[in-house]
């Protein structure tokens, strides 16, 4: 079935995919691998404009706009206001661990979702053959009946992620914090 949907697609749309899907992975890959803050969120906006292309390829300009408005206008440009503000890209030492026992906890936890979405890429509803919920129908428009089903039966979702959003700018700003004697230390030497 995977080469019938190839072979019907014309050869702007399979151009515009692989153009989006290139700009999505390194963007993505942009992000990991930075170390400066202010350039894995240029690379993150790359990767959601990229990923904007590919709900216009879809038909989804709904998404694509709210994907290119919300994620990429605001979301990402907090994150940048935050990051400047707050002065997180300067360096830092990352052989001193603060917290111990951090990282084999972040590399439990990374090898658990990595094992979940293996769990979860099996079943059906990750392929597409069946709708988890149905489809989307009766009366009023698809905006209308997307806000119904976000605000009804995906509600927790939804706010899930608005609290996950909270913690990440939270968490940026605890980073960001820096103890007051490295302040006066800094001041002390420029002084000088």
């Amino acid at each position: 079935m995977g080469l019938e949907l190839v072979a019907a697609a014309s050869k702007v749309d399979l151009g515009v995919f692989i153009a989006a899907s290139i700009i999505v992975l390194a963007g993505a890959i942009g992000v990991v691998i930075s170390a400066n803050a202010v350039h894995a969120a240029l690379s993150l906006v790359m990767t959601l404009f990229g990923v904007a292309v590919l709900f216009v390829a879809q038909e989804a300009h709904f998404l694509a706009a709210v994907q290119v408005i919300v994620y990429a206008g605001a979301i990402v440009v907090l994150f940048l206001f935050v990051i400047m503000l707050l002065g997180v890209d300067r360096d830092e030492d990352v052989d001193e661990e603060k917290l111990r026992g951090q990282r084999p906890i972040a590399l439990a936890l990374g090898l658990l979702v990595f094992g979940e979405v293996l769990f979860l890429a099996r079943a059906e509803w990750v392929t597409g053959a069946s709708s988890v919920a149905g489809p989307s129908q009766g009366p009023g428009e698809n905006i209308e009946l997307l806000a119904r089903s976000i605000f009804t039966r995906y509600l927790f979702a939804f706010e899930m992620t608005s609290v996950l959003l909270v913690i990440a700018v939270v968490g940026a700003v605890v980073l960001a914090r820096r103890p007051p004697r490295e302040i006066v230390e800094e001041e002390e030497v420029a002084s000088e």
